[in-house]
């Protein structure tokens, strides 16, 4: 998910040259073009063939839209906590994306990035690196948002909306550094539960893959941020069929929590019950892939390769049933009662959940 390069800023980091960015405008604005993506632009019309005039002027628009919130993408470089819980799986230093929205004037970016955090730096359009503040994280949507020391270059991007992304749509995906902007093709719009007791909807998959993926803009037609970027996934359209691409997480998931987030650092219907386990679908069960150390479900005698066969007196055979019944099972702190089968044995364990963000450990402040 996350690099582990040096902490220190390097140029590769900056934006680059906005001339990809005007091509794909103009690819944008010739799309009427294409059959089937008339108008990547939401609910815009095409440019009319017999109004040039008209169209140039919205191909300059369009050109100086999807500029300006290219460069409100900043690069975000992290060095967690040394005793951080998450260093296994993510490592100490990590780096990606975030982007400066608006109203707010925060960054917006994925939260795994900042998990755990001691020292987090952003730099920006300009070349201008920052100290920046975590100001929260959000296990239930997976989005963090941080705050730099001073104002960023750069024009915060508005957020759009994520609900009329469909599949066929063109969109810019823009990272900091090297990768800079490129097109893709969204493949599918579908619920995403991962492995570490994550589950959103409306997950936006698309294609071609990229690398640079964690925390990258999804920007519309219209240079509004749609999605911040997540994970690399091998089966971008359907679900067991091959195909490289990335999944995004929607914005329309943290636009009615910003404020809470904000306010708080988390949102209070994300407090959910928590057991420190990674799972995967295997054949219609769900295997133990491995228990977070000195978890809830470790101290209850969860261990890899065990299978879980129920939740809560519920029998379960996919990730999204597991979570969903592991959080009707009430508040964080509830025993969960789980039926696992060890090797040839079945067995009831009772695990304490837990608050996820109580679990993790938090840089100390004055």
């Amino acid at each position: 998910m996350a690099s582990r390069e040096s902490f220190h800023p390097r140029e590769s980091a900056m934006r680059p040259a906005p001339r990809a960015f005007i091509r794909f405008a103009r690819r944008l604005a010739s799309a009427a073009a294409l059959a089937g993506m008339a108008a990547v632009a939401a609910n815009a019309p095409a440019p009319d063939a017999k109004a040039p005039d008209a169209a140039a002027a919205r191909q300059e628009a369009l050109e100086r839209q999807l500029e300006s919130a290219a460069r409100a993408v900043v690069a975000v470089r992290v060095r967690a906590l040394g005793n951080a819980r998450s260093l296994a799986s993510l490592g100490a230093e990590r780096s990606g994306s975030g982007v400066l929205i608006a109203p707010s004037g925060l960054v917006l970016t994925i939260g795994y990035l900042i998990l755990e955090a001691d020292q987090v730096e952003v730099t920006d359009s300009s070349g201008r690196s920052l100290p920046a503040a975590v100001v929260a994280y959000d296990h239930a949507t997976g989005f963090g948002l941080l705050r730099p020391i001073a104002p960023l270059a750069g024009r915060p991007v508005p957020l759009g909306d994520a609900s009329r992304v469909e599949p066929l749509d063109r969109l810019l995906v823009v990272a900091a550094g090297e990768g800079g902007a490129s097109v893709a093709t969204v493949v599918s719009r579908r619920p995403f539960a991962g492995y570490w007791e994550y589950l959103i909807d409306g997950a936006i998959f698309t294609v071609p893959a990229r690398a640079d993926h964690s925390g990258a803009a999804l920007l519309n037609g219209e240079g509004e941020l749609v999605g911040i970027g997540s994970l690399l996934v091998m089966d971008a359209m359907t679900p067991g069929t091959r195909l490289p691409g990335n999944m995004f997480v929607p914005v329309d998931l943290v636009k009615p929590v910003l404020a809470e987030l904000i306010a708080t650092g988390r949102q209070r219907a994300g407090r959910r019950p928590w057991l420190g386990v990674s799972t995967m679908e295997d054949d219609g069960r769900l295997r133990v892939l491995r228990v977070s150390e000195d978890g809830p479900a470790e101290r209850a005698g969860l261990r890899s390769g065990d299978i879980i066969l129920g939740v809560a007196g519920e029998k379960v055979h996919d990730l999204p049933g597991f979570y969903r019944a592991l959080w009707a099972a009430g508040e964080p702190g509830v025993e969960v009662p789980l039926v696992v089968l060890q090797g040839s044995e079945l067995r009831e364990l009772r695990v304490r959940s837990v608050d996820r963000l109580d679990f993790v450990r938090h840089k100390p402040t004055i």
